[in-house]
């Protein structure tokens, strides 16, 4: 974040406002108000199921009755998070000129906003140094590779004694490791470490076989942010259960329905009233303005259900409001922060 001192030589027009003009050798800072746009982060499951190549044998060799015997891809959406994103709204542009007796030491950030009067500077956060990490040079114990097509199998002739040898494979191993536990072999593992090893080695082998006949499914999580404008219109987005987010096309998808409801903001600021000699008089005002947002109510639903609902700031459903000569008066001036998401005047103090 940085203060930027505006000298222009020339006629400027900013955004849309005609009023905000920086003539011709005018000193003036000028920030921009933001804008919101709504977010919507989906978490969903993708499904995977690879179907074994021994499948249809699943369950009269092995008595699996729960084979993938189909591969598919499916998706579930699990949740969603109402969120917030904010822009510089470069057709509320602001500026402030430089007045005599009237210091104007605004904080603006690289992209325009204001977020700070008379305030430090944040200090740049550097990332952290990572020590590096020292690796073990000890070396691994090396694992038992085991085929996955034992030699018996590549001898079969059809797939069902193909299968079949797997199966008598996957039985053996189920025996060695019964006559490990037992210590009913000659040549056992020496200690308790070496024993371990040789056990989950022939675990990792079964498992690689016995997969060849129930096949396999993984499950994993991810995530898709969507930005949607806040508008009474709201918007609709589709989901398939066979392909996840996908377009209006696509006729097996369900419709995500995105409900909003805009509020501008109405209200105004406070009156500020000064008395001078027992009368009352409506105080002058500065060129500094903040924003008081509206807001907007989403609502997500799907397949007939709410997946969440939130209400938001919006800032560009907000109103500006000027902040009076009579706030820097005095021998101290005051330390405002204003929020760089709404506009909004986060806190005052001296």
């Amino acid at each position: 974040m940085k203060r930027i001192f505006v000298i222009l030589a020339a006629i400027m027009t900013l955004g849309a406002m005609q009023a905000q003009v920086l003539e011709e050798n005018e000193s003036a800072q000028v920030y921009y108000s933001p804008k919101t746009s709504v977010t919507l982060d989906f978490t969903y499951t993708v499904e995977t199921q690879v179907r074994g190549q021994f499948a249809d044998f699943a369950e009269s060799m092995l008595d699996i009755k729960d084979a993938v015997t189909e591969t598919s891809t499916s998706y579930e959406i699990k949740d969603v998070r109402i969120g917030t994103c904010t822009s510089t709204d470069y057709s509320r542009p602001h500026k402030v000129k430089t007045e005599a007796g009237f210091p104007v030491l605004l904080n603006i950030n690289d992209r325009g906003l204001l977020t700070g009067y008379n305030v430090p500077l944040p200090e740049k956060k550097t990332a952290p140094k990572h020590e590096e990490q020292t690796r073990s040079n000890k070396p691994k114990a090396p694992k038992m590779q085991a085929p996955p097509y034992p030699e018996d199998v590549l001898k079969a002739a059809t797939p069902e004694a193909q299968a079949f040898e797997v199966a008598k494979q996957i039985f053996h191993l189920r025996e060695t490791r019964m006559y490990l536990i037992n210590g009913e072999v000659e040549h056992a593992p020496a200690d308790g470490k070496a024993m371990e090893l040789v056990l989950d080695e022939l675990n990792r082998q079964e498992q690689e076989l016995t997969r060849l006949f129930v096949g396999e499914k993984k499950t994993r999580r991810e995530h898709k942010t969507i930005r949607v404008e806040p508008t009474n219109d709201g918007q609709l987005l589709f989901f398939s259960d066979e392909n996840g987010f996908t377009d209006g096309d696509n006729i097996d998808a369900d419709t995500i329905e995105v409900r909003m409801v805009c509020q501008q903001q109405t209200r105004k600021a406070p009156e500020v009233v000064e008395k001078k000699n027992n009368k009352k008089s409506v105080p002058e005002m500065t060129q500094i303005v903040y924003n008081i947002p509206g807001n907007c109510l989403v609502n997500v639903l799907y397949k007939g259900r709410s997946l969440a609902d939130r209400e938001v700031p919006v800032a560009q459903l907000g109103i500006d409001v000027a902040l009076p000569k009579s706030m820097f008066t005095g021998s101290e001036l005051p330390k405002i922060i204003f929020s760089e998401k709404t506009g909004n005047i986060v806190s005052i103090s001296k």
